[in-house]
């Protein structure tokens, strides 16, 4: 199935779906990761009217593996959906950008002839995240045992093992942003994913899912982390989690849901082919480091560079996508680039949606190329910081379709 290598191609994102978002803890606690991902790519594969025989690679990002199929999740899945056993698989974890780079993994392999057509997507579900017995392997000795949280693994700085809130204070810290500047973004993130649930735009990538209840059936068809009622009134009253007296709070940090999504990643010539419809050419990437204690600032350097090796400006921009890891995150890309909140995560993003690092990026793609379609619009970006220390950006150009 391997083709000749070819850095020529023009590489485009097709359909996609994902599931909803669910709460930690809530409608989605109960579902296995890799039923999360069958779900989504089963879904993205009948948007795009496209037989799973047909694709020869999937790339699956995921920060905390769950269940016994999570450490094979892309295989597990590729199966399930029915590609051809000689298919190959991919994980990828690149922290918060982990959805975002099976994107540009799956690139990679059709750039160097590897593939033609790809699933690139990702999942969490923290909900099901075990305990570790750390001690336990070879006999727990006298006195006390460690049992670990293996989120904690994650959300843990690995350096001074501080919880990531502590990396958006100091970010806080050496910009001067302030808890009210926080408040106020949070509240319109969740005022902007409430009017885009209800008006159907997030609807449209959304493939709701059932899920077995005591009594019958759930089905689970719309984002469940949103609070659109949220008001900077109550927001104030929330206290700051990471320091006695700091700014970062449960409403103005991202919210931890699990979920999954995936989009088909094809190059041009294959997607007509197959009778794929385009909808966007991946022209770029840029992945930067930046220190850890300050990781938030990582969009800034990461567009800063993608923009500067584009010849491109800030105004040549039509929508950006910015993770909301915390809203310092955005805060700070705004100051720093210049950029206006009128074309930047106008539906919501990751205060108000909910944060799966191995999906959240899938989410942004979507909602990315989705917007350009409604605006007649041309070129987007995508960005997140990365925890440890790294910045995301990529650069999508829309493909004008009818449909």
């Amino acid at each position: 199935m391997t083709t000749n290598p070819s850095t020529n191609r023009d590489v485009v994102l097709c359909q996609g779906r994902r599931t909803p978002f669910g709460d930690f803890g809530k409608s989605l606690a109960n579902v296995p990761g890799t039923e999360l991902t069958t779900h989504a790519a089963k879904a993205t594969l009948a948007a795009a009217d496209l037989d799973p025989r047909k694709v020869d690679h999937l790339v699956c990002g995921n920060v905390v593996p769950v269940d016994q199929g999570g450490f094979y999740a892309s295989r597990v899945t590729a199966l399930n959906v029915g590609m051809l056993e000689e298919s190959r698989a991919l994980n990828v974890s690149r922290a918060c950008g982990s959805g975002t780079q099976a994107i540009v993994s799956a690139t990679e392999q059709i750039l160097t002839g590897h593939s033609r057509i790809a699933l690139a997507g990702g999942y969490e579900n923290t909900s099901r995240a075990p305990y570790a017995l750390v001690d336990s392997r070879w006999g727990m000795k006298r006195g006390e045992s460690q049992v670990v949280d293996t989120i904690d693994y994650a959300y843990r700085d690995p350096f001074d093992l501080a919880l990531m809130g502590e990396t958006a204070e100091a970010l806080s810290d050496e910009f001067g942003y302030t808890r009210g500047d926080m408040d106020a973004y949070a509240e319109t993130s969740q005022r902007r994913a409430g009017r885009a649930a209800d008006s159907g735009f997030l609807g449209q990538q959304i493939a709701p899912i059932e899920i077995p209840q005591r009594r019958g059936t759930l089905l689970f068809e719309r984002d469940e982390f949103p609070r659109p009622d949220t008001t900077v009134k109550k927001l104030a009253k929330l206290k700051p989690v990471f320091r006695e007296n700091g700014r970062i709070t449960a409403g103005n940090a991202s919210g931890m849901t699990d979920g999954a999504a995936f989009v088909v990643v094809a190059d041009l010539e294959s997607a007509r082919d197959e009778g794929l419809t385009p909808r966007a050419r991946l022209l770029d990437w840029e992945i930067v480091g930046v220190p850890p204690r300050i990781m938030g600032c990582g969009p800034v350097p990461a567009i800063s560079n993608l923009l500067a090796r584009r010849d491109l400006a800030v105004k040549d921009i039509d929508y950006f996508e910015i993770n909301e890891a915390f809203a310092v995150v955005n805060l700070h890309a705004e100051r720093e680039l210049g950029l206006s909140r009128d074309n930047t995560n106008l539906y919501g993003g990751g205060i108000s949606i909910g944060h799966p690092p191995g999906a959240t990026g899938i989410r942004m793609a979507l909602t990315a190329m989705d917007h350009l379609d409604e605006v007649d619009g041309r070129l987007a970006i995508l960005s997140m910081c990365l925890g440890a220390g790294q910045g995301m950006a990529v650069l999508i150009e829309r493909i004008a379709t009818d449909h």
